[in-house]
């Protein structure tokens, strides 16, 4: 077990606090990931309910008619229509699993501690040197032409599906017709079902492979269709992009979403940080208000180079990155209560899911994997 993993699970006594622990629960914060289902929720049950909701003023079967009707009017043929739609009823169970969102109280006050020890655990780890080792040769090849390192990789790998194993068997259209139909989050769900018709319009997919979360998160690397449209790649050299079976295809789309937005091959995410009881918070806080991802990246410093943190007294049990390297400060829990600095590459892992909870379990995953040199 690496001195980071070991330091974050709190097995070593450091000099100052550097153990960052969780924000408040996610109805407060909304810093847990958007979507963290448990494995029931990740199972479609085998009935569906009978259809008698309606949602302004529309059945799911009125609501499905009309969506049949503008995507024909646009051009989309109706076999690839009729083998999508066709019988689709609406899932009692996925508007449940959605209105329960974000979840997870069962286990009393949301603190990254606990949120970490339930995802990083040996198992996991293990299964994620397995993984290293079994594909070398493609995460080597994948950080030549991505500059993605293996361990970040591998660390949103294991942390979507368990590196392939929990993938979720609900019928994606099905998900996202109902989600759509339900009217929360309307303008979302209709852009991720436009685009599971797109994929099987264009031939990159047919219907009985497109299985997933309840929310649509697809595959391997959980991509909701939009993100496969735009991200994923043929990483096998088969002329096919199979996110749900090929590790390959799976490890070069998770590093082109991650290069797509913005990750530098120079600079690591970042590590834990001891912060003095003398910091002045509010000399280091950030006046911009974030316009995307808000309640998460209020928890962030604004930018200060690595070389005046160290100035300020902030350090680390590795090495931080050149003096010029800009970096955030993170504490997710609230001053004195545990602490990150963190560079651009960590916005791109938040990127992925908006989430410190997930960013930092992605990186602490990471490090605790025995990968190649990078």
């Amino acid at each position: 077990m690496s001195r980071i993993l070991m330091l974050a699970l709190g097995l070593l006594a450091p000099a100052a606090p550097v153990f960052a622990a969780a924000t408040a629960p996610a109805a407060a914060t909304s810093d847990q990931p958007a979507e963290q289902p448990t494995p029931d929720g990740m199972i479609e049950p085998a009935d569906a309910p009978p259809e008698v909701a309606t949602v302004d003023g529309q059945t799911f079967a009125q609501w499905l008619a009309g969506y049949r009707a503008a995507a024909k009017a646009r051009g989309v043929s109706a076999a690839t229509l009729d083998g999508l739609l066709g019988g689709l009823t609406a899932s009692d169970r996925v508007v449940e699993l959605d209105r329960g969102q974000p979840g997870d109280s069962s286990a009393g006050p949301a603190r990254f501690d606990n949120y970490l020890a339930r995802r990083l655990d040996a198992a996991r780890i293990r299964a994620g040197n397995a993984a290293a080792s079994r594909m070398s040769t493609e995460l080597a090849a994948t950080r030549a032409s991505t500059g993605v390192p293996a361990s970040i990789v591998l660390g949103i790998w294991g942390m979507e599906s368990s590196y392939g194993v929990v993938t979720g068997n609900f019928d994606v259209t099905r998900s996202l017709a109902t989600l759509a139909w339900d009217g929360r989050r309307r303008a979302l769900f209709t852009k991720e079902l436009d685009a599971v018709v797109a994929i099987v319009e264009r031939g990159l997919a047919n219907r009985d492979t497109l299985k997933g979360s309840w929310a649509g998160a697809m595959g391997q690397p959980q991509f909701l269709p939009s993100s496969y449209l735009a991200y994923a790649r043929d990483g096998d050299g088969d002329g096919r992009i199979d996110i749900w079976r090929s590790d390959a295809d799976t490890i070069a789309s998770i590093a082109n979403y991650l290069a797509r937005h913005g990750w530098r091959a120079d600079i690591g995410w970042g590590q834990i940080a001891a912060v003095p009881a003398t910091l002045n918070r509010e000399n280091i806080r950030d006046l911009r208000l974030p316009t995307s991802c808000v309640r998460p990246l209020e928890r962030h410093s604004r930018w200060i180079t690595a070389g005046e943190w160290k100035a300020m007294g902030v350090t680390s049990a590795t090495p931080l990155p050149p003096d010029d390297t800009p970096m955030t400060l993170v504490e997710p829990d609230g001053p004195g209560q545990g602490a990150y600095l963190t560079t651009a590459n960590y916005r791109a892992i938040m990127d992925y899911n908006c989430s410190n909870f997930y960013a930092l379990s992605v990186a602490l995953l990471g490090d605790a994997i025995a990968t190649p040199a990078q």
